[in-house]
C-alpha cells in the first residue's frame, strides 16, 4: 500500500511513541536507525508524561489492576504500545511489583481479593509485561506452565472456565497469545513448546475468520469490528492481525475479510 508523503510528514510530527514506528513499519528503516527514536519513549512526549506519574512506590494511581484504566497493570501496557525501552527502569521496578503481589498458588497471577483461583485475563496481560520488561524470576516459568495447563480444547483460553466455560474467550486468548510471544523472544529455546501451543490457538481464531462466529459467519460483538485504542484487554481486527504480523506468519484466505 503506497503511503503519500504529506501523511509520513504528518505522522513524523508526531510524538516519539509514532515516530519510530513509522520509521520501521512504513519506512522500513533499519533498526540502529529507529532505535534511537525509541529511546525518546521515556524520555520525551507521553512516555515521559506517563512515567511522572508513577507512586513514589513504584505503582501508578496507587494500584495493581484498579482503578481503570490508570492502574500499573493499564499504565504498563500502553508504555509497551509505545515501545518504552525493555531496559526503563521505573516499568521494571513496576512489573517486579505486579510479580510479588500477583503471583498466586495455582501458577498464574491473581490480583482480587475475591478470587481464589488466578484470572486468566490478568494472567496473561501480566505475563507479558514481565516478559516485555525481562524480569528474570523463576515464577515466570511457572506462569508458562500455567498457561499451558490452561489451554482449553478448541485451542484458547477463557477467564470463565472456572465457572464452566468451554469455549474460548476472544478477549483472554490475544491477552495470552501476546505473553507467549514476548515469552518466546524472551526464551527463543521454548519456541517447539509454543508452537504447539499456539498453532491450535491460530487455527481456532482463523475457523472464526478472526471475528465472526464458526456457526452463523456474523461478527460475533460489533466491537470488534472497530479499532480500539489503547487496546487494553480489548480484542478487536486489528489488534489479532497485528499480532500476526508481528510472528510473522503466514497469510491465511481465513483472514482476508478483516483485512479488507
Amino acid at each position: 500500500m503506497e503511503i503519500k508523503g504529506g501523511t509520513i510528514k504528518w505522522l513524523l510530527g508526531g510524538d516519539p511513541a509514532i515516530r519510530w514506528q513509522v520509521q520501521k513499519d512504513l519506512l522500513d528503516l533499519p533498526e540502529d536507525k529507529y532505535r534511537q527514536e525509541r529511546q525518546k519513549v521515556g524520555t520525551e512526549g507521553w512516555g515521559k508524561r506517563l512515567l511522572i506519574c508513577q507512586d513514589p512506590a513504584g505503582t501508578w494511581a496507587n494500584g495493581l489492576y484498579s482503578p481503570k484504566w490508570t492502574s500499573t497493570t493499564y499504565t504498563l501496557l500502553l508504555l509497551i504500545r509505545w515501545g518504552l525501552p525493555r531496559d526503563n527502569p521505573q516499568a521494571r521496578k513496576a512489573s517486579k511489583i505486579l510479580l510479588e503481589k500477583g503471583f498466586y498458588s495455582d501458577g498464574g497471577i491473581n490480583l482480587f481479593k475475591s478470587l481464589s483461583y488466578s484470572e486468566m485475563c490478568v494472567t496473561g496481560m501480566v505475563f507479558k509485561i514481565l516478559c516485555y520488561f525481562r524480569i528474570g524470576d523463576p515464577r515466570i516459568h511457572k506462569i508458562f506452565e500455567f498457561i499451558r495447563h490452561e489451554q482449553m480444547e478448541d485451542g484458547g483460553w477463557n477467564c470463565e472456565k472456572p465457572n464452566g466455560a468451554t469455549h474460548s474467550s476472544f478477549h483472554t486468548t490475544i491477552s495470552v497469545l501476546e505473553g507467549l510471544w514476548e515469552y518466546e523472544q524472551w526464551n527463543p529455546k521454548t519456541g517447539g513448546e509454543i508452537y504447539t501451543m499456539v498453532d491450535k490457538t491460530h487455527e481456532f481464531l482463523l475457523l472464526h475468520r478472526l471475528y465472526k462466529s464458526h456457526r452463523t459467519g456474523q461478527i460475533v460483538d460489533k466491537k470488534m469490528a472497530r479499532i480500539n485504542f489503547p487496546p487494553r484487554w480489548c480484542y478487536d481486527f486489528l489488534r489479532i492481525l497485528d499480532y500476526f504480523q508481528a510472528r510473522d506468519c503466514p497469510t491465511d484466505p481465513r483472514m482476508q475479510n478483516a483485512i479488507d
